[in-house]
């Protein structure tokens, strides 16, 4: 059995939370300092991902979707997500419901829900996301 003095000589770090992860840093990236990614339905940018000083997630990046690619079939995730459509024509599936967007066109969808984007132009549709999870 532990004797008292070692409990208090060890108590007060058992209180201590965990270190936490570093934050993103406070920066200005460029398109060229993003980290790219070049895949079959068309180029992927990550800008920021990791944690911040009030959220335990958080990406932003931009995708080139080439014309009548989708990066994938409709999905859910545990994060909240803002997407921004910049160039191109597309239609964007929330819950089922079927959207034709273009350039200003903005969704938000909450955590576990239902969502995708289809490109349905001639040229590449380019969108801004944001993704995070408090």
């Amino acid at each position: 059995m532990p004797k008292r003095r070692d409990l208090l000589t060890f108590a007060p770090f058992a209180f201590l939370p965990p270190a936490a992860a570093a934050s993103l840093p406070n920066a200005t990236l460029s398109a060229k300092q993003a980290k790219l990614t070049k895949e079959p339905f068309g180029d992927l940018l990550i800008y920021f991902d990791g944690p911040t000083h009030q959220l335990k997630s958080m990406t932003a990046g931009s995708l080139r979707l080439n014309p009548g690619a989708t990066p994938h079939p409709p999905h859910q995730h545990p994060e909240e997500e803002f997407l921004l459509v910049t160039e191109g024509a597309g239609e964007i599936s929330l819950e089922g419901k079927l959207t034709k967007v273009g350039p200003g066109s903005m969704m938000y969808c909450a955590a576990g829900k239902l969502h995708g984007i289809l490109n349905t132009g001639k040229t590449p549709l380019l969108f801004y996301f944001y993704k995070w999870q408090s």
